[in-house]
This record gives C-alpha cells, structure tokens and sequence, in this order.
C-alpha cells in the first residue's frame, strides 16, 4: 500500500511512449494552391468572353431608343412609321428631295425663271447646295423663292370686297396614303404644309405642287415642356449656339424643294425668345420666303421680328381641328368666317386627318354661295414693305 503511494500520481507503470514528432505531420503544398486559386478566379472570366459569344448573358438586358421620349407628340411618333423603299427614279435634271442621296446634283435640265411653278418644277439659280443638300435662295436677279412658288391668285384689292380665307394643312409626308388623299380630294386653294420626315416627303410634296397647290416647309421649334413633348428631330432649340441651329434649319430646310415660305411646329418657347428666335427669321428672309406663325402662343415674338427682318408674314387666326370631330370643325369654320367678315381675311389651321380633310373638303363647297373666296395662304401675307 505504502509502495503505491509512493508512485508519482497519474503515471503508469511501464515504459513511457515518446511524444509523436510533428515532423511526421504531411506537408500541403500552400503556396502553388494559392495561385492556383487566383489563377482560376481571374481566369474564368475571361476564358468565358473569349470562347462565347454573349459574355453579358445571364445579366438583365433592356433595348431602349435613344430618342425616345415619354409622351412625345403624334409627329415625332410616325417617324419610325414610313413607307417601303421607292424603286430609284430615272435622273430627270428636276431637283425633288432633300438629302443627298434623294438629290440630282445636276441642274443643267432645270429651268432658270419665268415658269418654274409650272409642273411642280424648281429654279436652279434659287437652288444652294449646302452639306446637307439643296436649300432656297434668292436668284441673282432678285426674285424670290415666296413670289415664284406662289400659287396665281386673287388678292384683296382684286376681290370687290368680298372676305377671302386661307386654310393651311400640316402634317403632310408622314403618311403617304393619307398626304396623297389628302392632296387629291383638297381643292387647289388649300395650302399644304410638310414636316420635313420621311423618305417619300419630297416626292410627295413634288407631287402636290404639280397638282396645283401651294407648298410649305413645317419646322420644329422647341416647347415649353420639352423634351417631355418633343416636336421631332432638328428641333431648334433655345440656348443652342447660333451656328447649331441654323445647320439644324439648313437639314430641314433641304428635305423638299418649292416652297413658298416657314411656319412652325409647336415651339411656343422659342417663338417667345427674341435671342434665339431672331436669327432664325433673319435667315428666312434672306433666304426670301415667308413665315406662318401658327397662333397658338401669344407670347410669340414673330410679327415683330419678321418685320425688322423683312419676312413676308401671316399668323393663323384659328385652329380648326384641336377637337377632331365634324361638328367641333364645323363650328370652328363658322367662327374663321365671321373673323373673315370683320377684318376681310382669315387664316384657319388644320391637321391631315381624314375627319379633318373630308369636312374641309365639304365645306370648301358651300363658299361661292356665302360668298367667300378660298386663296392660298401666299395671298394673305404681309410683305416687309408694309403691304
């Protein structure tokens, strides 16, 4: 008993076993694993670029227009909506389009003065050829784009007092069934105007010139809410340098040939900047066409500055066809042949909407027995000398 105690605690009896030595612990090979390891992140990807051919699947993909603009107006709407392609026309020498694939670099057939209106043809002395295509200019001998496109027709002086009303129709070029209709079934005295869009708007606007009417170039100017309402592109915007906006103009003024004269599309806030706007109107009437403000802002500036700058000039008294209906068109005539009676001449506006072109059409019809003259627009303006 006394033996046991005298044994160390907690041993056993018998040989000790040695501590196991970490030297026999296997060895892991950290370093090359490491830079395996990376080797395998960086790697991956870049094997998955290189082998597929859509490295971005997977991810959530959107297709946005760029120039798409929530609650953008019906015109810049129908841009993307155009006719199929038109089978290449035989060179004629007569100057038709705007851009310089649609346009005959060579004039040499084209008439130079005197009867240039006829058949829808254009005057190669009014013609400049600029980047983006032939715009109007004044001849050498002074004569106008204004005068020579104008439609013939009795004036004021001419009329033993009876009122006479203008009506100038927008909208034109962007749809070419519905412009051809609308070309076809409108008396000649209407007025058309073309936004400048579309691969067939120089075809279609020459086409109204040879069936007699008088033509006019729409242009985008910008709004007060824009680019929420976004008049279509060129627009000509304010703030913009004035060498910006007038190559804007330039574009659209080279999309159609033969017109008499400018009036605006939307832009009540550039029409109310005399800083933007003024330029715009210097050009125009150097250019020597008109200009057709549309009514709708009495914050315009347009009466005055064409008249410092020279412009033939007429503003719209009413718009027929806010309310696309007949009776709400109708009403609105009835109101453009009072204002007609009172002052002796009236504008109306309207758009080429079917409803729209068959009521005018029916309305045009009862004005021998009212009395009343339809005349081109051209005939109702206020040229820069004061007349």
């Amino acid at each position: 008993m006394i033996d046991k105690l005298d044994k160390p605690l907690g041993r056993r009896r018998g040989k000790a076993k040695p501590p196991e030595s970490k030297t026999n612990l296997p060895r892991l090979p950290i370093v090359p694993i490491a830079i395996g390891i990376m080797a395998l992140v960086i790697g991956a990807p870049l094997a998955w670029i290189f082998f597929v051919d859509n490295p971005e699947g997977g991810r959530p993909v959107a297709n946005v227009e760029v120039n798409s603009v929530v609650d953008s107006n019906e015109l810049a709407r129908n841009l993307t909506v155009e006719e199929q392609s038109q089978a290449e026309e035989p060179d004629t020498g007569v100057v038709e389009a705007g851009n310089s694939e649609q346009l005959i670099v060579n004039t040499d057939d084209l008439p130079d003065s005197d009867n240039a209106a006829v058949g829808g043809l254009v005057r190669k002395d009014m013609l400049e050829l600029s980047q983006h295509g032939y715009i109007p200019q004044v001849a050498s001998n002074g004569d106008r784009p204004v005068d020579v496109y104008a439609r013939p027709s009795i004036s004021a002086s001419t009329a033993d007092g009876k009122p006479l009303i203008a009506i100038v129709v927008t909208g034109l070029g962007l749809s070419k069934d519905g412009s051809n209709s609308a070309i076809d079934r409108l008396p000649d005295d209407f007025t058309l105007a073309f936004a400048p869009y579309g691969k067939s708007v120089a075809e279609i606007a020459g086409k109204a010139r040879e069936g007699g009417h008088e033509v006019m170039l729409q242009v985008p100017l910008e709004p007060f809410d824009y680019p929420q309402n976004d008049p279509g592109p060129q627009t000509l915007l304010v703030g913009q340098s004035v060498r910006s906006n007038l190559d804007r103009l330039y574009w659209l003024m080279s999309q159609i040939q033969g017109y008499t004269g400018i009036i605006n599309h939307m832009g009540a806030k550039f029409t109310s900047s005399s800083g933007d706007f003024e330029p715009i109107m210097e050009e125009i009437a150097l250019r020597g066409l008109a200009y057709v403000d549309d009514g709708t802002s009495n914050r315009s500036v347009a009466p005055q500055l064409a008249q410092r700058s020279g412009a033939d000039f007429a503003v719209a008294d009413i718009t027929l066809d806010d309310t696309p209906s007949q009776a709400r068109i109708l009403e609105q005539l009835s109101r453009l042949e009072i204002r007609a009676r009172e002052k002796g001449h009236a504008i109306g506006l309207a758009t080429v909407l079917p409803i729209s072109v068959r009521t005018l059409t029916e309305w045009a019809q009862t004005l021998e027995d009212k009395g009343i003259i339809l005349v081109p627009v051209s005939a109702l303006y206020t040229h820069h000398d004061g007349s």
